[in-house]
């Protein structure tokens, strides 16, 4: 039973409020609507049965509820989930696994969840932004890259839904010649690559384009990463393609791209999380702070979906947060930043 939205409506119950809170939020991220939530006897009082969906039923000691179990069948032609694992804490490690453990699990019931941008989306993104030419002009104490020179920094651009709009305006916020390369994981339809890979190609100043075999990314290039199978940098700073799927429910696996970019890059390695739904990005992000990476998210007023970005930001993992046109003015002073402070070390040792 869809609700108004269309979407998936879920029945939650629970006999621990904490419980039902969490998988209330797990639930939403996913744009799932709740129609119920309540511990057992509540439901059993319940005027007028709910139309769900989908049942997901936690209880501490299902003896405690003899009548619940053949009340919901009695009632409900819809799937029932017992027995959910008790949430983690939220923002831990533990609790972002657990969430895609319970994704699974209604995915196997449900279909498909999470929302992507569609084709007329990005056309329309196409037609609504016209190429930008009065891109910010580069700060005099940041030497431009040589062009097609191999990137010593890389970041990590991560999306899903919303995403290519906001990537977009933050590439076009940039000035030309800055001595970066980007990789560009983008949960999408993979039939609609080439028409993202065109969208964001417009740009005058950075060049979007897909993985190749081999490659080394270079200064000013968005390499995009491909959706059916897994990429990663090699030891001599090549792409190359592994053999198998991305992990997890959708391709790109962005957490899984951190870690295979970071591999090689370490904390040379960083990353910015744009809009989009679930939590992808919020496991392997700590990780590459801890090595002295940095990690940004926009933020989530400026969000199609801030899911994505909120869940990475929950791990206290981010330095920074702002609009795309905002996280694009951090980008160009933190490299202005390590230009000056590398100009000062070469004074001082001279």
């Amino acid at each position: 039973m869809a609700g108004q939205s269309g979407r998936p409506r879920v029945g939650i119950v629970s006999d621990v409020v904490l419980q039902r809170h969490r998988l209330q939020g797990a639930t939403a991220k996913f744009g799932l609507e709740i129609c119920f939530s309540g511990d057992p006897e509540r439901l059993q009082d319940y005027p007028e049965f709910p139309e769900a969906s989908l049942w997901l039923v936690t209880l501490e000691d299902e003896a405690d509820h003899p009548v619940l179990f053949d009340h919901l069948l009695e009632n409900t032609d819809a799937p029932v989930l017992f027995g959910v694992d008790q949430a983690p804490r939220p923002g831990s490690t533990d609790y972002f696994r657990w969430e895609r453990r319970l994704l699974s699990k209604l995915e196997q019931q449900l279909g498909h969840l999470e929302e992507l941008d569609s084709e007329d989306s990005l056309e329309q993104l196409e037609e609504q932004t016209p190429a930008k030419t009065d891109a910010p002009s580069l700060p005099q104490w940041i030497p431009p890259a040589v062009p097609g020179s191999i990137a010593e920094e890389i970041w990590i651009l991560g999306a899903s839904l919303g995403g290519p709009a906001a990537v977009k305006t933050f590439l076009d916020n940039l000035p030309p010649g800055l001595p970066v390369g980007f990789v560009y994981a983008q949960h999408i339809d993979g039939n609609f690559a080439n028409v993202l890979t065109r969208v964001l190609g417009r740009h005058a100043h950075y060049t979007l384009k897909a993985a190749e075999e081999g490659y080394r990314v270079r200064n000013g290039d968005v390499v995009m990463m491909p959706v059916e199978r897994e990429w990663k940098i090699d030891s001599t700073g090549c792409l190359t393609e592994i053999n198998s799927p991305w992990p997890g429910p959708y391709g790109p696996s962005i957490d899984q791209v951190l870690l295979n970019v970071a591999d090689h890059y370490g904390k040379r390695c960083h990353a910015i999380l744009f809009s989009g739904m679930g939590n992808d990005g919020a496991i392997a992000a700590p990780m590459l702070r801890a090595f002295g990476s940095r990690i940004w998210v926009q933020e989530s007023n400026s969000c199609g979906n801030s899911s994505m970005p909120d869940s990475v930001a929950a791990t206290g993992c981010s330095s920074f947060s702002g609009t795309p046109e905002e996280l694009a003015k951090e980008l160009v002073k933190t490299i202005e930043e390590s230009c000056l402070i590398k100009g000062r070390q070469k004074r001082d040792s001279a």
